[in-house]
């Protein structure tokens, strides 16, 4: 006999911070309702808070790092992949100067990594070039 997890989280869809409950059988999802004690959402759900979890067991789905090397994407560790961007980003930098950098924000995401995106932009990258979808 399997046995049924529940597990209270946010949603990722947005930035508007909604309560889940994510019921889970031989660690796969197979419900997702709202919680009635989160009080941004009530209980409320919308159609991607409450049906679109398919992706995470989809066999298409990145589970490792990939860096492109001699035209092939080959599997790389964190550590690897993040020393990568990080070189990659300094040479734009140190070659084309911070303008050169620019940074589109995402209104899916929450203020906190919208702030921090903004935070890294200016701070690191010396850049004021930051946009995103979310304005008028």
């Amino acid at each position: 006999m399997t046995e049924r997890h529940e597990t209270a989280t946010t949603c990722a869809y947005c930035g508007t911070g909604c309560g889940l409950i994510v019921e889970t059988e031989n660690d796969q999802i197979v419900r997702v309702r709202g919680d009635k004690s989160a009080p941004v959402n009530k209980g409320q759900t919308c159609i991607k808070g409450a049906l679109g979890y398919h992706y995470i067991h989809s066999e298409d789905r990145l589970t490792v790092p990939l860096i492109k090397k001699a035209g092939e994407f080959t599997e790389a560790s964190w550590e690897e992949a993040l020393s990568f961007i990080a070189d990659k980003l300094t040479g734009i930098k140190q070659q084309f100067g911070p303008d050169a950098f620019s940074m589109f924000a995402c209104a899916r995401t929450t203020n906190e990594a919208n702030f921090a995106t903004q935070k890294f932009t200016r701070a690191v990258m010396g850049s004021n070039n930051i946009d995103g979808c979310n304005r008028t």
